[in-house]
């Protein structure tokens, strides 16, 4: 008898359990399975269905563990070095998000204070950019840089309508269109469809630095572009995306043409980043081309997964149509987000860390940051087994001059290195590629992942789309002590992948875990007594 293709574990279990004669009837549809809680026999909880609500509710205790246990499954966040998002805040923190966790935003007619702290973190954050008047700069918490971006498209495509109709022209032939990176993040492209505006795309290359180039992007813009999508800090290598070069080639196609087109920065991680890492670094509104900026607060904003925010330079880049007046909570309130109702607490724990951490802690979470994913960049090089695609270990060309190296190469300096986000975008070099053509790179995300490391493996955007690499965002968390047993285990796959020339024979590596300290207090292979024939074998 063949093996079956299409096993329903669901089933199968389903099939397995314990029947009683009395039970005549057996549920085979996956909608009619139940859960049988662990601890049913301590509680006295009987099996609960899965997908459908349960005719009687469960003790609060009993409910509690049973979905505790469930969740053991997920991943471990600190070894999720896929993820830009923040997994850890203090306990105060946690304390005040949890006192305000009922909370409801909109509502400022019940919840005014909450309402000011709301109101103090746009102002934080137009000063920290730039804005021309921070106090008078208009803005919104999100539910993330998803929400932000989608607004900030918005405001340009509703700026562009108003304009077309004053100039007698028509918004919709042929309609109007944005520009962006091929390398530009998913959010960015929902807009673009969800709204109903062209996208242009402009190719990448490894000139560009695998981001968007100012000068090619040129090539798209026409009179109907509602704006440029420029990002500070791109999701697949982590480059900041040249602000400035493409506000001064608009300059110039303005001066040309008398078509005004904006700008849009994404930092949804570098505006949480280039203001204390690189501070001299000009991305923000003391760029005019610059109408508004977008960031997420639960990445290098350390706060936890649910915040987000879009700050503009001025209240004339937000158009009026675009804000809804509300008079049925008790006051007059003003809403211009996608989302209504939405939680409190996300934003009274960005506040606090604006209160508790200041720029100089910041300033020093996002050096270590940048020296750790230094660190990283540097021991892949060294092994010669990967290219890094990043540069922000690589120095600056101006710094590189005859009279610096003379003197000597400040390496604590961080305005010696190329900006950009401390993620780390590497592959195999072009030496272990020749010498070991079988070995496929992917099978480095699968075999780290059994050592618990999600570190992803993915293609590169359009026009790069044959070169995948592997990423790893150096958070707060991932200290050099874990960057240690990261880049042993990454080295031992790699290598193992080329001894064994095969992934299945590489499995056998997973039972072993080398690091740098390794070896100390580690006896040698056959220091034990030999085997007597009991469980107790050799070492």
């Amino acid at each position: 008898m063949s093996l079956s293709k299409h096993l329903n574990s669901d089933s199968l279990i389903k099939a397995s359990q314990d029947h009683h004669q009395k039970h005549k009837k057996f549920v085979h549809s996956s909608t009619g399975h139940e859960a049988t809680h662990p601890y049913g026999a301590r509680y006295g909880v009987q099996p609960i269905p899965k997908y459908k609500l349960p005719s009687k509710g469960t003790d609060a205790e009993a409910t509690y563990q049973l979905i505790h246990d469930e969740l053991t499954l997920d991943g471990t966040p600190t070894l999720n070095l896929a993820s830009f998002v923040h997994t850890w805040m203090p306990k105060q923190a946690d304390q005040l998000m949890l006192e305000n966790i009922s909370k409801n935003l909109i509502d400022q007619d019940e919840y005014p204070m909450t309402q000011v702290i709301h109101t103090r973190c746009v102002s934080i954050l137009a000063d920290l950019w730039h804005a021309p008047r921070a106090q008078n700069a208009i803005g919104t918490a999100t539910t993330g840089s998803s929400e932000a971006i989608q607004l900030g498209g918005l405001a340009m495509k509703r700026r562009w309508q108003e304009a077309r109709k004053q100039a007698g022209k028509s918004i919709h032939e042929p309609g109007p269109n944005i520009i962006m990176g091929a390398n530009a993040q998913v959010a960015l492209e929902k807009f673009a469809r969800y709204f109903d505006v062209e996208m242009r795309l402009v190719p990448i290359s490894v000139e560009s630095h695998y981001r968007l180039d100012p000068k090619k992007a040129m090539e798209f813009v026409d009179e109907n572009t509602i704006g440029v999508y420029v990002i500070l800090g791109s999701t697949y290598t982590g480059h900041y995306e040249p602000v400035q070069e493409m506000a001064e080639l608009l300059d110039e196609y303005e001066q040309r043409t008398g078509h005004s087109v904006p700008i849009h920065v994404d930092a949804a991680s570098g505006g949480f980043v280039a203001p204390f890492a690189t501070p001299k670094l000009t991305w923000d509104f003391r760029i005019p081309r610059v109408v508004s900026i977008n960031t997420s607060g639960h990445k290098f904003g350390l706060s936890y997964v649910g915040v987000g925010w879009v700050v503009w330079r001025s209240k004339e880049y937000l158009p009026k149509d675009l804000i809804f007046e509300l008079h049925y909570l008790g006051s007059v309130e003003y809403s211009f987000s996608l989302n209504f109702s939405r939680p409190a607490h996300p934003i009274i724990a960005q506040y606090f860390n604006f209160v508790h951490l200041g720029f100089e802690g910041y300033r020093a979470v996002a050096l270590a940051d940048m020296q750790n994913a230094r660190l990283l960049s540097r021991a892949l090089e060294k092994s010669r087994l990967f290219k890094v695609l990043s540069d922000i270990h690589r120095p600056v060309e101006s710094t590189l001059t005859a009279a610096k190296q003379t003197i000597g190469f400040d390496e604590g300096n961080i305005e010696n290195y190329v900006p950009g986000l401390p993620v780390v975008a590497f592959r195999f070099s072009d030496e272990y590629r020749e010498q070991n053509p079988d070995v496929q790179q992917r099978w480095v995300q699968t075999l780290l992942r059994a050592k618990g490391w999600i570190v992803p493996n993915y293609e590169l955007a359009p026009a790069l789309e044959d070169m995948d690499i592997l990423r790893v965002v150096v958070r707060e968390n991932l200290g050099a002590v874990m960057i240690d047993r990261l880049v042993a285990d990454i080295i031992e796959v790699a290598e193992e992948l080329a001894k064994q020339d095969s992934p299945t024979h590489a499995l056998n590596i997973l039972g072993s875990r080398k690091t740098v300290e390794g070896h100390h207090g580690k006896l040698d292979e056959g220091s034990g007594s030999k085997s007597s024939g009991t469980y107790a074998k050799q070492c």
